[in-house]
């Protein structure tokens, strides 16, 4: 299956269904749940990053349950916003992933959104280290989730 833009994905859903974000890091995998009206994006859960197949049977299970018709998926870039071997190696992870659970997918740019939460905890939520690395992931892939559902919104839907 290929990768769609942030608003053809959104334009594929039916009405009702939710986009699922994710933050693939090296041993856990963010989960994050938009609501069903496509307005907010919510922390659910965080996976064990292990065998993809096991991965898209979860997220398939997820999907199945909360009634999910894509994927937003975390892009590396480089910090100059070029396209490196880690935002390949997530591009490449994605795919399968689309394939394996048959959802349709779009990329986002999650350049800095781990260290944009991270600050959040350790600013406002005053949580210690253990207790942000126990929340750190899911609440970056809702902040990913978040800023792609933002910029997806269609003009009259801000009015």
């Amino acid at each position: 299956m290929p990768l769609f833009n942030i608003s053809d994905l959104r334009s594929r859903l039916r009405t009702g269904q939710r986009l699922l974000g994710l933050d693939p890091g090296r041993k856990t995998i963010g989960v994050a749940l938009s609501d069903v009206g496509l307005m907010l994006a919510s922390p659910h859960m965080a996976l064990k990053r292990g065998k993809l197949s096991v991965v898209a049977a979860e997220i398939s299970r997820i999907a199945h349950t909360q009634d999910v018709g894509g994927l937003v998926v975390g892009l590396p870039l480089s910090l100059d916003g070029s396209f490196g071997p880690a935002a390949q190696a997530a591009r490449d992870w994605t795919l399968n992933l689309s394939d394996m659970t048959g959802l349709p997918a779009a990329m986002w740019d999650e350049r800095l959104s781990s260290s944009a939460v991270n600050r959040f905890l350790i600013g406002e939520a005053d949580m210690t280290r253990q207790r942000r690395g126990e929340v750190v992931d899911r609440m970056a892939a809702a902040y990913i989730l978040q800023a792609a559902l933002d910029a997806s919104i269609t003009p009259a839907a801000k009015e």
